[in-house]
């Protein structure tokens, strides 16, 4: 589903849009997307001075303004949220291995690095701010996955603080974004290429798949139908990494050895993107559910004396293990609809790697 195309980018018409760690993937395909309709103006916020350096050459585009500065630094993204209409905050630390070993760095810009910003968007009368979560913040065992868990608990926080009338945060929770920094798709890929063995945790590990303009879908329907502290989740497919790795082998014609190599520290069998309690409380919105706030004051009688009866028959989360999984066929036609493994097969192919495709 996307939504240029059928009105919807009219209610971005001669708006400013700030993007948090704007110079990521998310950030370059909301470029894609937004660049050349009636938007105002495109605000990309980040630390890396390259990067930015490197999408104004690359877009060369009088809408879009560059911030260096860092969510660590409230002065830093409240002077960059001047007289903005919407905020979509992606910046994040969100590499598993890096979070375990410097838990306070996620800490620091995971979880006080979103309050600076839902801060600053309130001081500046920003009227919506979409943040971005993930999987991992569903019962989670690993630094990244409980910094965004606490990431997403501020919000909710916040957000009960704030009228209708005031900035609106909600939240989008993400599985696995194709071709996304850290992802696993750009490493099959690159060991096809050197010709490594394709690492493979364990065979039966399962994986939510999501391509750039999904996620992009995903906060555009948050950002038109978000109330206050509500979290959005894309109902998506799954695949098993294994078959994941097959279908890249059988995509280039390689003929690499797969290679298991056991779970990894911190990592799990599969991903949840909807806990039981949530869906007992969620919304059926189609392709999405839509999670309600929990707004329940600080009446400790309330946790004595009141529960939900429908708990007791929920039985079963939202998680990659009981959705739909793909085949590798399947897997092999929903990939290629994502522009970097169609480069990148191009080039492959390019260098005379055809071998008959």
């Amino acid at each position: 589903m996307k939504f240029i195309g059928d009105g919807v980018s009219t209610l971005f018409k001669d708006r400013i849009l700030l993007i948090t760690g704007g110079t990521g993937s998310f950030g370059n395909a909301v470029l894609n997307r937004f660049l050349n309709t009636d938007i105002k103006e495109i605000r990309i916020f980040s630390r890396d001075e390259k990067k930015q350096d490197d999408m104004r050459k690359k877009y060369d585009n009088s809408k879009l303004k560059f911030y260096i500065g860092d969510v660590r630094d409230y002065g830093s993204i409240s002077i960059a949220m001047k007289s903005v209409d919407c905020v979509f905050h992606a910046a994040a630390l969100k590499q598993v291995p890096s979070c375990e070993f410097f838990p306070l760095e996620a800490v620091k810009t995971n979880i006080l690095g979103t309050d600076n910003v839902l801060e600053a968007s309130i001081n500046n009368g920003v009227k919506k701010t979409v943040v971005l979560s993930t999987d991992k913040a569903v019962y989670p065992i690993n630094a990244m996955g409980i910094s965004k868990a606490m990431m997403e608990k501020v919000i909710v926080a916040k957000s009960r603080t704030i009228s209708e009338e005031g900035t609106i945060f909600c939240a989008t929770r993400y599985g696995n974004v194709m071709a996304s920094r850290g992802s696993v798709i750009p490493l099959f890929i690159q060991q096809i290429k050197e010709g490594r063995p394709i690492t493979v945790t364990d065979p039966n590990m399962t994986r939510f798949l999501m391509s750039l303009d999904e996620a992009v879908d995903l906060v555009v329907y948050a950002f038109l139908y978000g109330r206050q502290g509500d979290i959005f989740v894309q109902k998506s497919s799954a695949a098993t990494v294994y078959n994941l790795a097959i279908a890249l082998k059988e995509l280039f014609n390689a003929d690499n050895e797969i290679k298991i190599i056991g779970t990894r520290h911190g990592e799990k069998l599969y991903e949840t993107l909807v806990n039981k309690e949530e869906l007992v409380k969620s919304e059926d919105c189609g392709s999405y559910y839509r999670i309600p706030a929990d707004n329940r004051d600080l009446n400790y009688e309330k946790y004595f004396a009141e529960g939900n009866v429908a708990l007791m028959t929920q039985e079963m989360d939202y998680n990659s293990h009981n959705v739909t999984r793909l085949s590798v066929e399947e897997i092999k036609a929903y990939i290629t609809k994502e522009s970097y493994v169609k480069r990148e097969l191009e080039a492959w192919r390019s260098m005379g790697n055809d071998h008959g495709n």
